[in-house]
């Protein structure tokens, strides 16, 4: 009886060192952060790594992953990287990085490697949506917990992913350039980061992306001392000891972190220019302090060097019925000689397996990418049948493909058939 006793003395007492934060939070594991261990290249779980193949939605890539089961599910963030490049290329880097962090992390490589940002964040949706509902690894992720991470184009594509599916717990995005939309519907938890010395996508003009920012949203903004267009595209202690704090706090609800940035850098070192809305607190908890200055997006350079900026259009939307399913078409964002289109596939009464859209072009209008569909023109018939992964639809449930046109956008009459 006596040892018995002891021992619950001995649980009772070791119970009441517990921090608060760990019994209310499951999602807090490992030791206690310090400056040291964020910098640190790995962090405290052992990982593993296993390919994708292309399709899904994007061209296949790379899973890595908490070999740890033992705590439950982990967050997860799909990473894309920027105009012409490869993520094997210039963010593999990252992925074992991450996941030894207590992150599932899904690397991809884009359907084609001159994908706009639009068609990049559409992709960073799919992956998330394999990663969580078809991978090998899906029962160790948290559907709850999910992030974008991108760079350039990609980065780009960070602001599509955020603003098309703001359940999105949060968002880095790298150097971004987002020639389809600013940031000022962007509902998730985001950090921009940027390079003093980047004249690809400079600080001029992320200033002016950043500013279009919400103020309600909870946002951070970081300029490198001295860093190029490429500088994120090698292993970095500076970025990662500022994007793993962002990501264990909004996607780990782990406040642990926030000291890290909050109520200034603990590490500033490397860093010429820091924009916070400090507290930052997890979703679910109030949070103040700290607004942007209203602004508007303008032009900018790919990674490439051709300047392909734009203005929002605003959109104007026109839509077509037909058999088993119906279609609407808006226009995203125009500029001069171009613009973008998107297209909403919605299934009638009943299920849809199979659909593709039909319409004719204006005079001078063509065609010159189509994502999350499979395109056909025959003189200025254009018609777009859905890709593997979107043409079963649910009674009333819709889906979307995109397109980049050429010429002037104008009001389209669709038509929609199934099969």
């Amino acid at each position: 009886m006596a040892a018995v006793v002891a021992v619950a003395g001995l649980l009772a007492a070791m119970l009441a060192f517990q921090p608060a934060a760990a019994a209310d939070n499951p999602y807090q594991r490992g030791p206690d952060p310090t400056t040291a261990s964020v910098a640190a290249s790995h962090g405290p779980f052992a990982t593993s790594q296993t390919s994708v193949a292309p399709g899904n939605g994007f061209n296949g890539g790379t899973i890595y992953y908490p070999t740890d089961t033992s705590a439950g599910t982990w967050g997860a963030v799909a990473i894309v990287p920027g105009y012409t490049a490869l993520f094997s290329n210039e963010e593999a880097w990252m992925g074992p990085w991450l996941s030894s962090f207590g992150f599932v992390v899904i690397g991809i490589e884009t359907n084609s490697r001159n994908d706009f940002d639009a068609a990049r964040g559409t992709q960073l949706l799919a992956a998330l949506d394999y990663l969580t509902q078809r991978s090998p690894v899906k029962d160790r992720v948290d559907t709850s917990r999910l992030s974008v991470i991108g760079h350039s184009m990609g980065g780009g594509g960070v602001v599509y992913a955020s603003e098309h599916r703001p359940s999105l717990k949060a968002a880095v995005a790298l150097a971004p350039f987002s020639p389809s939309q600013d940031m000022s519907t962007d509902q998730v938890p985001t950090m921009v980061m940027a390079g003093q010395n980047d004249t690809v996508v400079t600080p001029s003009y992320l200033d002016g992306l950043y500013a279009t920012m919400p103020a309600a949203t909870q946002s951070d903004f970081v300029q490198i001392a001295g860093a190029d267009h490429v500088w994120y595209t090698h292993p970095q202690t500076t970025e990662m000891r500022l994007l793993i704090p962002w990501l264990k706090i909004f996607v780990d609800d782990d406040t642990r972190y926030s000291q890290f940035l909050c109520p200034s850098l603990a590490d500033p070192s490397g860093v010429s220019i820091y924009h916070s809305k400090c507290p930052y607190v997890p979703p679910g908890a109030s949070t103040s302090g700290g607004t942007t200055d209203g602004g508007t997006t303008v032009g900018g350079t790919t990674d490439g060097g051709t300047t392909v900026g734009g203005t929002d259009s605003g959109g104007t939307t026109s839509g077509g019925t037909g058999d088993g399913c119906s279609a609407t078409y808006t226009t995203v964002n125009s500029w001069s000689g171009g613009f973008q289109g998107e297209v909403k596939v919605t299934a009638g009464a009943q299920p849809v397996s199979g659909w593709t859209v039909r319409w004719t072009l204006g005079s001078g209008q063509g065609i010159s990418q189509v994502w999350n569909g499979t395109a056909t023109t025959s003189g200025s018939d254009v018609s777009v049948r859905n890709v593997s992964y979107n043409g079963s639809l649910q009674p009333s449930a819709s889906t979307t493909f995109g397109f980049l046109g050429t010429g002037t956008p104008a009001d389209v009459s669709l038509s929609c058939t199934s099969p």
